[in-house]
């Protein structure tokens, strides 16, 4: 059949499974939210407040899943307003395709109205990204770009589109899905070594990131560490992918990891890494890191063996397959003398936990816990960037893979909103957003989407009127210098704003008040916010100082 270059786009994207995008209109995409309109009987859009919040949103439906989400957005600003959320889903391997809408190829490169070669500018944070000059390459187009998105090491791919190649037509013939690209599988060799230095090891650590949770190797982690009688710790990607009840399970490592997870990691004489790529806030000396250790690597991406860390073996395949085949091959093993110890490890890190915990006012591992109560096993968690971040991220109860949703590698506040309506949309799950004061203010614009949309989102404010992460460096590192971290002049009142986008809104400010609260929060049907106060000068802890190694770690707040 024979359509035009926007029906093309639309019917290709039914065509690999997407049921839902996020996006804004705009001139250059006129005719592509035209053929939208047409066929929103088989594809919903949902309109966001900016940009950011559709990429984000993206993303967000994307961590989720594990399907690729997509966002269009118009030429010029539109365009360059994705690219925040662009380069979080690419540092953070999350698939996605990202459609924009351009000048006509004859205006291009003539400095027209709202023109940007945003072909060149997301070059360095796309897996790769196409300019489609020719209606006849479209479809095509479109269907490399899921090929490469989800293929391999996940990631973002940008499609952009002159407005004469929509308005031009073509005949159409559909496809099928498009498979991933297969992944090398591990040489048996390779393996026969792992198993020897497994084998060899007293004192095993399996370590993972969160190409374990793109891998779906839950199970396999869980299998390979019950054989060879190893713990378990990951990096904050990885969380989720092990159930936190498990028994070997300890937990987050590194910067803000915790006591056992990182104690236990430098002192192992053998780390399985699993996904990771090692970086500073996971390592942070590399020069002192797992210095007692060998280290097998086990990645789906080449380029990211020895690149942060030497290792004694690294293995470029299929993630999955590979664990299957290591799991038949190494023998049963128990190390009675490693676990005593990292039981040892454990107890010092709970009698850290209830220095940090006694006290009568509202913790963030009080709020935490009693949230925990009203979710599922399956609640989407989201987050944004900030000390709520790093106490979700030790603290909440994950029980199943893709429950943790937040920026890792970019580190990108104002995610969390719009990651938020991705995840509640893509699951059809009541999600969770753990936000700070801060992080909130950066796209709390997406508060109108939550409304008009109606996306079950609780919104938790943990609100200590400061920048707190920043603060905390400030405090620690800077002789309290507290420069531009002091938000106690503004006035924001998050509830009284959350009204004002037709959503409740509750406060809390004591102790006393806060299950109440939160059950009555957690009763509301659609999005509610709850505007929390927490003490402006707590603390995450553990903390390994930026470029410290485990020597260095603080265990509790110095005195003043």
């Amino acid at each position: 059949m024979i359509l035009s270059g926007a029906d093309i786009v639309v019917e290709t994207l039914i065509e690999q499974g997407v049921s839902t995008v996020f996006g804004y209109p705009g001139g250059q995409v006129i005719n592509l939210y035209d053929a939208l309109y047409t066929h929103s009987d088989r594809i919903h859009h949902i309109l966001t407040a900016h940009e950011q919040g559709a990429a984000h949103a993206a993303d967000g439906y994307a961590r989720a899943t594990g399907e690729v989400g997509v966002v269009i957005a118009t030429s010029g600003p539109g365009a360059t307003n994705l690219v925040t959320g662009i380069a979080t889903a690419y540092l953070d391997s999350i698939p996605l395709v990202a459609i924009t809408g351009n000048v006509p190829n004859s205006l291009i490169g003539r400095d027209s109205f709202q023109e940007v070669d945003i072909t060149g500018v997301t070059l360095p944070i796309t897996k790769h990204n196409f300019l489609v000059k020719s209606i006849d390459k479209l479809a095509d187009t479109l269907r490399e770009a899921f090929v490469i998105a989800k293929s391999g090491r996940p990631g973002p791919v940008l499609v952009d589109i002159p407005k004469d190649v929509q308005t031009a037509t073509f005949p159409y013939m559909p496809c099928p899905v498009v498979e991933k690209t297969p992944q090398r599988l591990a040489k048996g060799d390779k393996l026969s070594v792992a198993v020897r230095m497994i084998a060899e090891a007293e004192k095993p650590y399996i370590y993972y990131g969160g190409g374990a949770i793109s891998a779906d190797i839950s199970g396999e982690i869980i299998a390979l560490a019950e054989k060879i009688d190893a713990p378990i710790g990951c990096t904050m990607m990885g969380l989720s992918a092990v159930p936190v009840d498990d028994p070997r399970y300890l937990g987050m490592e590194g910067m803000h990891g915790h006591y056992a997870s990182s104690v236990g990691q430098d002192e192992a004489d053998l780390i399985i890494a699993i996904g990771a790529r090692f970086s500073d806030r996971a390592t942070g000396n590399v020069a002192k890191y797992a210095r007692r250790a060998k280290i097998i690597h086990i990645d789906g991406d080449g380029a990211e063996v020895n690149k942060n860390v030497n290792v004694d073996l690294g293995i470029e395949c299929d993630i999955k397959d590979a664990l299957q085949r290591l799991i038949e091959l190494v023998s049963e093993k128990t190390h009675p003398a490693w676990h005593a110890r990292i039981a040892e490890l454990k107890a010092i890190e709970a009698e850290q936990f209830k220095k940090v915990t006694a006290t009568d006012r509202i913790t963030p591992y009080a709020l935490i816990h009693e949230t925990a109560k009203h979710t599922e096993a399956d609640t989407p968690i989201v987050t944004d960037v900030g000390q709520h971040q790093m106490w979700v991220a030790q603290y909440y109860p994950f029980r199943k893979p893709r429950t943790f949703i937040s920026s890792g590698g970019l580190g990108t506040m104002g995610f969390g909103l719009g990651a938020a309506i991705g995840a509640a949309t893509a699951t059809g799950k009541r999600a969770v957003l753990f936000t700070g004061d801060g992080s909130f203010g950066m796209n709390l614009n997406e508060l109108a989407t939550v409304s008009s949309e109606n996306v079950p989102v609780v919104i938790i404010i943990m609100n200590n009127k400061v920048l707190g992460m920043v603060r905390q460096w400030q405090t620690l590192f800077f002789q309290k210098h507290y420069s531009n971290t002091d938000l106690h002049g503004r006035k924001t009142d998050f509830v009284k704003l959350a009204d004002a986008f037709g959503i409740p809104g509750y406060r809390i400010t004591e102790l006393s008040e806060l299950e109440s609260v939160l059950a009555k929060a957690f009763a509301e049907n659609g999005p509610v916010l709850v505007d929390v106060s927490i003490y402006e000068d707590e603390f995450v802890l553990p903390m390994l100082p930026p470029g410290g190694c485990i020597e260095d770690i603080i265990t509790e707040r110095r005195a003043d």
